[in-house]
C-alpha cells in the first residue's frame, strides 16, 4: 500500500531525478555553461558557495524576469483571495499583448510564511501542524470517498455470493497490476512538477504539464484496454477458476468504461491541489460517493426492471467515475482562476520525455508495491475461495485506513514542494518531521480500532462463518501492519516532493520481492501458515520500508534541496522560453 524510498548506502549516492530535467535545458543564449544540478555527492567547493548563497537569500525563485526597479503598479491574483497574496510584480500593468512567460507570481496564502523563519524550532512545528492537518483533511476526504466507489462494488457483490466476492477481489486485483497502479505510478510525477512550478515566478506552467501529462497517458491507456479485454484467456492461463475467471473478466469489461475518467481525475485532483485548492476534488467527490451508493444498490439489488446483478457495481462504478470528470472540468472552467491555465498549444506535445521518465520511475515506486499486494492476493487465490474472500476482506479494509496516513502523504508532497520552490529550507525540514510524527499517531488510531472490532469486522463485507473467523484471526497482525504502513506513506510523499520516485522504486523492489514476500510464501506454503504467512511477509516488508524511509528523510539536507529546485526552475525556464520563441516562429 503505502509507497517509500530505495535504500542507499549514503546521502546523493544516486543521481537526483532533477537530472531529467537539465537534460532537455536546450541551448543557453547566455553562453554560461549548464549547471550541475543532478550529482548529489559532488560537494565541491562553487556548489557549496552558490548553494549557500541561494538558500540564505532566495525568498521566492531567482529567475524572475529583471526589471530596473519596481513599478507603482500591483497586480493582483483573480479571485479566490484566500488561497492567493496580492504581490506587486516588476513593470506596467499587463495588457492583451503582455507576454505569458511573465505573469504575476502566486502562492498559497500562509500569514505565518510572511515573516522570516527565526520563530524557533517548536513554534514552527505548531504551525506546521497545523497546515498539514488542513491540508490533509480534505485530501482524505476526497480519497476516502473516491475508495468508497471500488469498496461499495465489493460490498454489494460480496452478498451475493462468496464465488461473486472472490471474482470481484480478482478482478479488482489485475486492474490495479494492469490498469490503476501504473495510472497512479505515472501521474506521481506531477506530485515533483507541479508544486514548485506554482510558486514559481510561471505558475501557468502547472497547466503545461498537466496538459503534457493528459498526452502521455493517452498512449499509456491503450496497452490496458488490450490486457483488460483479454483478461480471461490471461486468467486461465494462471490457473484460475473457470468461473471465477470469467466473472473476473466480465467485470473488467465493464469498469473499462470508466478508466479514461479515472485517468483524468488523477490529473485533475494534482492540479488542483498543487495551488492550495484541497477542498475542490472533495466538494465533487461528495457529491458523487452517495450517487454511486444508490447507483450500486439499484443495479444489483434494485426493482427487477433496472436490476442487472454482478454486472451493475462495475457498470456503477464507470458511471460515477465519468461523473468525477464532468464535474472537475465544470469546477475548473467556472469556479477557479486561470492563474495555472496554459492555452492549448502545440507545447503540450513537447517535454514529454520529462514526464515519461519521471513516470516510469513513479511507476517503479507505486506500481511496484501495488504488483506485490495483488502478487500475495493471487496466492491467496491458490489456497482456496475462503482464503481468497478473507484476502479480499483484509485488502479493503488496510485499504481504507490507509488512505488518512496517505492523504497526508499527498499534503506534505505539495506543502514541501511549495515552500522548496519559495526557498524556505528550515521550515521544509520542520514539516517533514511533522508529517512523519503525525502518521504515526494516525497508525495507532487506526490499530486499536481494528484490535477493539476484530471479532466482528468482517460482517460488514461477508457473512460466512468461515470468512469471519479467519479475519477475526489475522486482524492482530493486520494491527501491526498499520504502524509501519501509515509511516511509510508520509516518507513516500515527502520524497516524492524531492523528485526521488527511483529511491522509492529501489526500497519498494528490495523489500517486498527480495524479502517481505518470498518470506510470506514461504511461511504461506513450505511451512503450512496459509494467509497468515503472507501477511507476516507482508509486515517484514513495510517495516524494512519504514525504517529505511525515516533515516533518510531525517537525513535530508534541505539547503540542499532548495539549491535543486532553483537550478531546476532556471533550466525549465530556457526550456520554456526556447519552445515558446519556436511556437512563435511557426506561427507568424
Amino acid at each position: 500500500m503505502s509507497s517509500t524510498f530505495a535504500h542507499y548506502q549514503q546521502p546523493g549516492s544516486l543521481p537526483s531525478d532533477y537530472a531529467i530535467l537539465s537534460r532537455y535545458a536546450g541551448h543557453h543564449p547566455d553562453g554560461e555553461p549548464q549547471s550541475e544540478v543532478d550529482s548529489d555527492g559532488d560537494d565541491t567547493e562553487t556548489e557549496d558557495t552558490s548553494r549557500r548563497a541561494t538558500s540564505s537569500s532566495l525568498l521566492r525563485r531567482t529567475s524572475f524576469p529583471s526589471a530596473p526597479h519596481w513599478s507603482q503598479h500591483t497586480t493582483m491574483i483573480p479571485a479566490q483571495s484566500h488561497h492567493f497574496k496580492h504581490i506587486p510584480v516588476p513593470g506596467p500593468l499587463p495588457s492583451e499583448n503582455t507576454p505569458l512567460l511573465n505573469p504575476p507570481v502566486p502562492r498559497i496564502d500562509e500569514p505565518l510564511d510572511r515573516t522570516p523563519d527565526n520563530g524557533g524550532t517548536m513554534k514552527i512545528f505548531w504551525e506546521e501542524l497545523r497546515i498539514l492537518t488542513r491540508y490533509a483533511a480534505p485530501v482524505f476526504g476526497t480519497h476516502i470517498l473516491e475508495y468508497s466507489l471500488i469498496m461499495a462494488s465489493v460490498i454489494s457483490i460480496g452478498h451475493l455470493s462468496t464465488t461473486a466476492l472472490a471474482a470481484i477481489s480478482l478482478g479488482s486485483m489485475t486492474a490495479s497490476v494492469s490498469g490503476f497502479s501504473i495510472i497512479q505510478g505515472f501521474t506521481s510525477a506531477l506530485d515533483t512538477m507541479l508544486p514548485p512550478a506554482w510558486t514559481s515566478s510561471q505558475p501557468q506552467l502547472v497547466g503545461l504539464w498537466a496538459q503534457r501529462m493528459t498526452v502521455v497517458m493517452s498512449v499509456v491507456l491503450m496497452p490496458v484496454f488490450l490486457t483488460w479485454f483479454n483478461a480471461e484467456n490471461i486468467l486461465l492461463f494462471l490457473k484460475q477458476d473457470p468461473e471465477v475467471a470469467h466473472l473476473a473478466a466480465v467485470y473488467l469489461r465493464w469498469v473499462s468504461m470508466g478508466l479514461p475518467a479515472y485517468t483524468f481525475n488523477c490529473i485533475s485532483r494534482r492540479y488542483f491541489q498543487s495551488q492550495g485548492l484541497f477542498a475542490v476534488p472533495t466538494r465533487i467527490i461528495f457529491i458523487i460517493a452517495p450517487i454511486n451508493v444508490l447507483l450500486n444498490y439499484t443495479l444489483v439489488w434494485g426493482p427487477k426492471a433496472v436490476r442487472l446483478g454482478f454486472i451493475g457495481a462495475p457498470i456503477a462504478t464507470a458511471i460515477s467515475f465519468n461523473l468525477v470528470s464532468l464535474m472537475s472540468i465544470c469546477y475548473g472552467l467556472f469556479f477557479v482562476p486561470s492563474t495555472a491555465w496554459y492555452p492549448l498549444s502545440r507545447r503540450m506535445f513537447t517535454s514529454l520525455g520529462v514526464l515519461v521518465q519521471l513516470g516510469l520511475a513513479g511507476v517503479g515506486q507505486t506500481a511496484s508495491e501495488w504488483w506485490a499486494w495483488e502478487l500475495v492476493a493471487l496466492a491467496a487465490s491458490l489456497l482456496g475461495p475462503v482464503v481468497l474472500a478473507t484476502q479480499s476482506v483484509l485488502l479493503v479494509s488496510a485499504s481504507s485506513t490507509f488512505q488518512a496516513p496517505f492523504a497526508l502523504g499527498v499534503a506534505t508532497s505539495v506543502r514541501i514542494g511549495n515552500l522548496l520552490g519559495e526557498g524556505k529550507a528550515q521550515r521544509a525540514g520542520i514539516a517533514s518531521n511533522t508529517s512523519i510524527l503525525m502518521a504515526l499517531v494516525l497508525s495507532a488510531t487506526s490499530s486499536t480500532m481494528f484490535l477493539v472490532f476484530r471479532n466482528s469486522w468482517a460482517y460488514l463485507f461477508n457473512s460466512d462463518p468461515e470468512v469471519v473467523n479467519l479475519v477475526a484471526s489475522i486482524l492482530p497482525l493486520v494491527a501491526l501492519f498499520q504502524v509501519f504502513d501509515g509511516n511509510a506513506a508520509v516518507t513516500a510523499g515527502i520524497l516524492r516532493a524531492r523528485g526521488k520516485q527511483v529511491l522509492g522504486a529501489l526500497l519498494n523492489l528490495s523489500s517486498y520481492y527480495i524479502i517481505g514476500i518470498p518470506f510470506g510464501m514461504w511461511l504461506a506454503f513450505s511451512k503450512g501458515m496459509g494467509i497468515h504467512g503472507l501477511w507476516i511477509g507482508l509486515t517484514v516488508s513495510l517495516v524494512y520500508c519504514s525504517v529505511f524511509g525515516t533515516v533518510l528523510c531525517l537525513r535530508t539536507d534541505w539547503d540542499r534541496e532548495v539549491w535543486k529546485v532553483t537550478q531546476r526552475l532556471k533550466d525549465q525556464d530556457k526550456v520554456n522560453r526556447a519552445e515558446a520563441d519556436e511556437e512563435n516562429r511557426l506561427t507568424q
